[in-house]
């Protein structure tokens, strides 16, 4: 141009330079470009207006979604929006790549993006150069896409904030990585460190309980919501000149400050910094935003997280009562775990009952559900039960009105579809005696562990769920805890946990108690938390909570009492009686199967599996003679004695008829009358002894050494 020629327009400027100029309103969805930047979208030179569906075509789809991203980013920061884009033909391969650079506004009117933009075409570094390595077509793109899938995955899954911050401590970016971090929470209008990494333990005092109208980075984003990008120490110093000296002594030469917005408002600030000079092009700014993000979710969650946590501790301590005070003679210990996930809170209970006759109650129950109503209605009925135990009543007369006082509460103004019912197991024990008296609503029945270790359970009658119906009958089952036994009553969460059925996990269950060695109660209880899901503590809503999916209660009552020694050594120490006792009912003839079952299980280290069978057979004959031949119930009385030298089995069915059995010559077809032929075949000593009111018939078998004569 020669001196005094006027200046050609901007048009004809921007086509000298192979410049392209472009127009996008969001609100219209149509994009306007010149006749340059139409060729370089590979369209004919000439001025068209195109709608977004059309220039979308023309742009490779990962560029397209890079376009919007930045786009947001540009705004919120008040920044030129820059991308490299690459252009597609018809065919959908690559013809050349361009770089984009706008001026994005936003109208919150409309509620759209307005853009004016030029297009200029690039050409890619030379291969084998460090620019040429970064810039292969989609690389760098590709690490970072991976980077963020990877740092979104490990920050979704950190469950604390300490987990979140040991992720971020982590994170290797594509190309530029930090290497010091530093989290910033606000309490009320200051500052404070969550975290940090890359700094010495005590750097952060400096920067905490900082007032956030202070002239810092982070305080300015807490306040603007806005991030904050320092590429040089002097580009700190001349827009924070006050506490310049505070950042000046790490050393670092670029820092960027990002907000960390969770549900709608800034809960702090991410800061990064770097030991080398960062220029935080838009692709840069884009990452460290994306991951300020992520992170501001991760922190929000976990915090949320926290929080609920807190709020579970303190429900469950105002729920679930202290083992007090000690009973005379006898050792309490419990245990309770809440379900995993959500806020940790159930139905599931346990209590320690003193009565007025100077006996104690125990009781455990699981009210259904593992949600807040549920543990609602676990509180109302714990306190209702120690209302109607301290009034005196007996076992069945407490489950009776308890059941009934659910039922009422259960059923005000509730649907009918969400009704909730109750398991429970109560029982009152007198310390002196050792008796134990047991009403059971639909929960699973009590275990004993006998003093030489070996487990029984204990079938009792029982009743429907507590709140089904309120007028159900809750009989009461009656038998001793002698010295050295423990029973344990436990919710069905301890069975049940692992994929385990009833049975399984009774029989997971059972093991524990028989293998575990020692008196200790505490430690048996942890053992058997143990054996379902790994280490705990008292009343925990730790990490095996989380992994819970049901509630556990446990409860142990053991009798202390003296042992009996056999031998020389410790190892060698054996109660003088193991007994199982049991009541079949006339009504009841398929609990002759449940003796049979407990029996074997009494005998469960006899030396001859032969002779078990045989006890086992004759014990069929006596309940089965009761029931046909008379109208009364039958008790049994199984009983071992003896030392390693030789045990005894004693097998005793006691009932209320005085009519007395007598054995008969049965033809070769006859069903019944072996009865008694069995007993003195098969018995090593056997008889009938009259009671006060009915009679008693028992059987003898010595044991052998398991060996066929």
């Amino acid at each position: 141009m020669r001196i005094g020629e006027p200046l050609p327009a901007v048009g004809q400027v921007l086509a000298a330079l192979a410049t392209g100029l472009w127009h996008w309103d969001t609100a219209t969805k149509l994009v306007t470009v010149d006749a340059e930047a139409a060729r370089l979208l590979g369209l004919p030179p000439e001025q068209s207006t195109l709608t977004e569906s059309q220039a979308r075509a023309r742009l490779h789809p990962v560029d397209w979604n890079e376009i919007v991203s930045v786009i947001g980013l540009a705004v919120a920061e008040r920044t030129l929006a820059e991308v490299r884009v690459r252009i597609m033909d018809e065919r959908g391969r690559v013809i050349r790549t361009v770089r984009s650079r706008s001026k994005p506004s936003f109208d919150p009117e409309r509620r759209a993006y307005q853009l004016i933009g030029t297009l200029q075409e690039v050409t890619d570094p030379s291969p084998g150069t460090p620019a040429g390595r970064r810039a292969v077509t989609g690389d760098w793109r590709r690490s970072r896409e991976a980077f963020l899938l990877d740092a979104g995955r490990a920050l979704a899954e950190a469950r604390s904030t300490e987990e979140v911050l040991r992720v971020a401590a982590g994170l290797s970016m594509p190309g530029f990585s930090p290497d010091g971090l530093a989290v910033f929470g606000v309490e009320a209008d200051r500052l404070t460190v969550i975290g940090h990494h890359g700094y010495r333990p005590g750097d952060e005092k400096r920067f905490t309980h900082m007032p956030v109208e202070t002239d810092y980075p982070a305080a300015e984003v807490v306040r603007t919501g806005r991030a904050v990008y320092l590429s040089s120490p002097e580009e700190y110093k001349s827009r924070y000149p006050l506490t310049w000296p505070l950042a000046e002594q790490f050393g670092r030469q670029s820092w960027a400050f990002l907000p960390l917005s969770f549900a709608g408002r800034t809960m702090g600030a991410w800061m990064a910094g770097f030991a080398y000079p960062v220029a935080f092009t838009p692709d840069e700014r884009s990452v460290l935003t994306t991951v300020a993000r992520m992170l501001a979710q991760a922190l929000g969650r976990a915090g949320a997280a926290e929080s609920e946590r807190e709020l579970t501790d303190g429900l469950q301590r105002s729920m679930l009562p202290t083992l007090g005070p000690e009973i005379p003679g006898m050792s309490v210990a419990a245990r309770y775990i809440p379900t995993g996930g959500g806020l940790q809170v159930g139905g599931d209970w346990y209590d320690m009952i003193p009565l007025p006759n100077g006996r104690f109650a125990l009781v455990i129950g699981d009210v259904q559900g593992h949600d807040v109503r549920a543990a609602g209605l676990m509180g109302q009925l714990r306190i209702a039960l120690r209302a109607y135990a301290a009034e005196g009543h007996r076992p069945d007369a407490v489950l009776s009105r308890a059941s009934r006082f659910l039922h009422g509460i259960s059923t005000v103004d509730e649907d009918p579809a969400d009704l909730r019912f109750a398991t429970c197991l109560y029982v009152e024990a007198d310390p002196a005696t050792g008796v134990l008296d047991i009403a059971r609503a639909g929960h699973p029945d009590p275990a004993i562990r006998l003093a030489d270790g070996t487990v029984l359970k204990r079938p009792t009658a029982g009743g429907l769920p507590l709140g089904i119906d309120p007028d159900a009958d809750y009989p009461t089952t009656r038998f001793v805890l002698e010295p050295g036994e423990t029973m344990m009553i436990c919710t069905d969460g301890l069975i049940e946990t692992g994929g385990h059925d009833l049975e399984s996990g009774w029989v997971r269950i059972r093991t524990v108690l028989e293998e575990h060695k020692g008196d200790e109660l505490e430690e048996l209880a942890d053992a058997l938390l143990q054996a379902v899901h790994g280490p705990s503590s008292h009343h925990t809503a730790g990490p095996l909570a989380d992994r819970r999916e049901d509630d556990i209660a446990v409860l142990l009552l053991s009798r202390q009492g003296d042992e009996y020694s056999y031998g020389d050594t410790v190892t060698d120490r054996r109660p003088a009686v193991r007994r199982t006792m049991l009541t079949v009912a006339q009504d009841e003839p398929e609990r002759v199967a449940v003796a049979r079952q407990e029996l074997r299980d009494l005998l469960h280290d006899w030396a001859s599996a032969d002779q078990v069978d045989t006890a086992v057979l004759l014990l069929s004959e006596m309940l089965t003679n009761v029931l046909v031949h008379t109208d009364a119930d039958a008790l049994l009385v199984a009983e071992v004695t003896g030392g390693p030298a030789g045990r005894r089995m004693r097998v005793e069915v006691t009932d209320a008829s005085d009519d007395l059995p007598h054995k008969r010559r049965p033809g070769e077809l006859a069903s019944s009358g072996r009865g008694l032929m069995l007993i003195e075949m098969l018995a090593d000593a056997w008889g009938v002894d009259p009671r006060g009111e009915g009679k008693s018939t028992w059987f003898e078998v010595y044991e052998s050494d398991g060996q066929p004569a």
